[in-house]
């Protein structure tokens, strides 16, 4: 009879303050302040946490011009909330995560707008057994991650918010002016859930995707907007997916040959693609039905990386590449098809060295 195997798993991924804690604690031990009032780390810690300190040994978590990374960070310290907008696959998300993780300790009280369609979802709801034999009470009360963050005085995140019906965005409202929620079925003060120092909302929302709903007009004059856009610089990108490729070989137990070139090579491709222009500045066809982001590089060089270790040799190659790219790049726009075909036969068949010799001989996997 086979022994059978250990039940215990691990988390496929862990939240920030965990993936980080070292980091957080040495931030805190040394962090000379001045700190917000319910803040775990001053400003300028948080500000370190996100783009790292290498005298420090902090690593740099996202890629930023550091006056936009700052004009987020002020903005939850004030009273009014703070909106991510940008394209899909621009780390939005992670960049609310470190900051929630840096400023209140926990990164997963979150909502996700697509998935709010009742005001039970968005502030409360009742433990319905307590509900009937005692009736209304604190006790009975089932709070969500947004009351939750209120009660706690902790940063709450709330994704792609303008996929939430306008009716249940403007419950935000007293919420973000008033800091308080009004729950009728209780009488006296424990109706009354005052906002504790240290809450503050920072939501996402994709530019390009506005969802099925408009986002409240009253909604967006209390808080502030940020854009955040791809990474600019073609190095910078490469060196994130590199290390974002290996982060997630790791967590899938694997240790596939990563070769840079094929990064470099998959990253410039994207780039391009992506902004319609070459990198010696010449015009070429934009992919209108992919993202085609840093977020999405990296998640195909991990497919090319899993497709080399359990099919290959173990090392990724340009095949392997070019087999995730196509399912990346053609989405559900046909006119897609020709355009990177067009950027083969113009871009790619011009280029020297052997990778992109390896990539032009690939052009029939488009068809």
């Amino acid at each position: 009879m086979t022994e059978s195997r250990s039940t215990t798993r691990r988390a496929q991924r862990e939240p920030a303050e965990v993936l980080y804690r070292e980091e957080l604690d040495k931030l805190m031990s040394m962090d000379p302040g001045p700190t917000p009032p319910g803040w775990r780390l001053s400003p300028r810690g948080v500000e370190k946490f996100l783009l790292g300190d290498e005298k420090l040994g902090i690593e740099r978590k996202f890629v930023a011009d550091r006056s936009m990374v700052v004009r987020v960070i002020i903005s939850l310290c004030t009273s009014r909330g703070c909106l991510l907008v940008g394209e899909p696959g621009t780390a939005k998300s992670w960049l609310s995560e470190l900051l929630a993780a840096a400023v209140s300790g926990v990164s997963t009280l979150t909502l996700q707008g697509g998935a709010i369609s009742e005001v039970g979802q968005l502030l409360y709801s009742w433990n319905e057994a307590l509900l009937r034999s005692e009736g209304p009470s604190r006790k009975a009360l089932v709070p969500t991650p947004l009351l939750r963050g209120m009660m706690e005085g902790r940063l709450v995140r709330f994704e792609e918010i303008a996929r939430c019906p306008q009716a249940l965005q403007d419950a935000l409202l007293s919420v973000l002016s008033d800091r308080v929620v009004i729950i009728p079925e209780l009488s006296g003060d424990d109706g009354v859930i005052l906002a504790r120092e240290g809450f503050n909302l920072v939501a996402t929302s994709n530019s390009l995707d506005e969802g099925v709903h408009r986002m409240s007009a009253a909604l967006k004059r209390r808080m502030d907007f940020e854009e955040i856009r791809p990474i600019p610089h073609l190095d910078d990108e490469i060196d994130v997916v590199m290390r974002e490729v290996a982060k997630a070989n790791q967590r899938a137990g694997i240790e596939p040959a990563v070769d840079p070139l094929v990064v470099e090579i998959l990253v410039t491709m994207f780039h391009e693609l992506r902004n319609g222009q070459t990198l010696d500045g010449r015009s070429t066809d934009r992919l209108a039905g992919a993202a085609l982001s840093t977020a999405e590089a990296v998640s195909v060089a991990h497919a090319a990386s899993l497709n080399a270790w359990y099919y290959g040799c173990g090392a990724m190659t340009i095949e392997h590449m070019m087999h995730h790219v196509i399912g990346s790049a053609l989405k559900d726009q046909p006119d897609d098809r020709r355009r990177l075909r067009h950027y083969f036969d113009t871009t790619v068949a011009s280029r020297e060295g052997d990778g992109w010799r390896q990539v032009q001989a690939l052009r029939s996997l488009i068809y």
